[in-house]
């Protein structure tokens, strides 16, 4: 008896097989769309002093960083073979040299990240608003949407895990094979039940579906801690920020643990096993190139809330007010004063 389970056959990356819709591109859609709804619900609820029009405008420009940031970053930092860096034409063009359409393969979260944090940043510049106030809410809503961009990648079959005996591990049909010349190949075929005919066989053996695990606690898990627990009680302007990026960065190291780093690049900084295959996991001290990242994001995050934590008094739920009940600095006054004057006009203008 096999212990272990098969990708499911009926999963293909097409929604309607011939067409260009894939459902990579429909789990971005809800994402944007569910970040939006959460968005406007909070907004409401601390009575933020802007428009929808603002709001519209700010998400458009924030898809759009996410979308310039992921795309440049997968293709020209994670890509091995340097392909995009001899074809940047390619880097936003769904379709390969024959001409067939493949969308865009190849989004990287980190770098989604910082496109996002620098359109959000130029925009509150451009329009004299307070980045923290509308950053918090956004970190608050995305995790539940990018619950499905996991989904994607899941659907996708691409982005697995380690090689694994777990009986949840499974086979992905696009995952790299191993000589069954290899023992630990041998050994892992023997205890999930895999029939090795000839040493000359080449075995695709199950992995953790490291896609869900992301997917359950990157996105849903901390999802509803920011939202449920943090959210109300939020003490101070970024507060919602940096607990997102800490916690992201937390949750996402570990799980790094059992996904296989990146082709091409391999452990970053392997200190317990130099020459041990990527496909395994052999090492507390082997780390990927999202690890290091990770480890960025916590100690950046870190020093982020300490920072913000100093410079801003706003109580839990004040939103963009400075605080109920707590006075806000001179010139956070000023600036609020300033903020809601601009939309009374606004709202008198339409």
């Amino acid at each position: 008896m096999l212990a272990m389970l098969e990708f499911p056959k009926w999963l293909k990356p097409e929604i309607i097989p011939g067409l260009p819709f894939r459902w990579y591109g429909l789990m971005y859609l809800i994402a944007f769309s569910i970040a939006w709804v959460l968005f406007r619900k909070e907004s409401r609820r601390i009575k933020a002093p802007w428009t929808e029009d603002d709001a519209a405008n700010f998400f458009i420009w924030g898809i759009v960083g996410i979308l310039l940031g992921g795309r440049l970053a997968g293709t020209l930092i994670y890509e091995p073979t340097n392909y995009y860096w001899t074809r940047p034409w390619f880097i936003f063009w769904p379709f390969d040299e024959s001409g067939a359409f493949v969308g865009f393969q190849g989004m990287s979260y980190h770098g989604g990240l910082v496109g996002l944090i620098v359109a959000s940043v130029l925009w509150c510049r451009v329009h004299r608003q307070n980045w923290f106030d509308w950053a918090d809410i956004i970190a608050a809503a995305a995790p539940l949407g990018y619950t499905f961009g996991r989904l994607g990648n899941f659907i996708n079959g691409e982005l697995w895990g380690k090689v694994s005996t777990a009986p949840w591990a499974m086979v992905f049909p696009y995952a790299e094979r191993f000589s069954a010349k290899e023992e630990w190949v041998q050994d892992v075929a023997r205890k999930v039940g895999i029939q090795l005919y000839s040493m000359n066989d080449m075995v695709n053996l199950p992995r953790h579906p490291s896609q869900l695990y992301e997917a359950l606690f990157e996105g849903l898990v901390l999802w509803a801690v920011l939202w449920f627990l943090i959210r109300p009680r939020r003490k101070y302007r970024g507060q919602l920020v940096g607990s997102y990026v800490l916690g992201y960065g937390l949750v996402r190291f570990v799980i790094e643990y059992f996904r296989e780093p990146d082709s091409g690049i391999g452990y970053v900084l392997a200190l317990g096993a130099p020459d041990a295959p990527t496909a395994r996991f052999v090492s507390l001290l082997n780390f990927s190139m999202g690890q290091i990242l990770c480890f960025l994001m916590i100690v950046g995050a870190l020093i982020f809330m300490a920072w913000a934590s100093r410079r801003s008094d706003a109580s839990p739920g004040s939103g963009v007010a400075g605080g109920s009940g707590a006075e806000g600095t001179a010139e956070q006054r000023r600036y609020d004063a300033s903020l809601a004057r601009k939309t009374r006009k606004k709202l008198q203008q339409r």
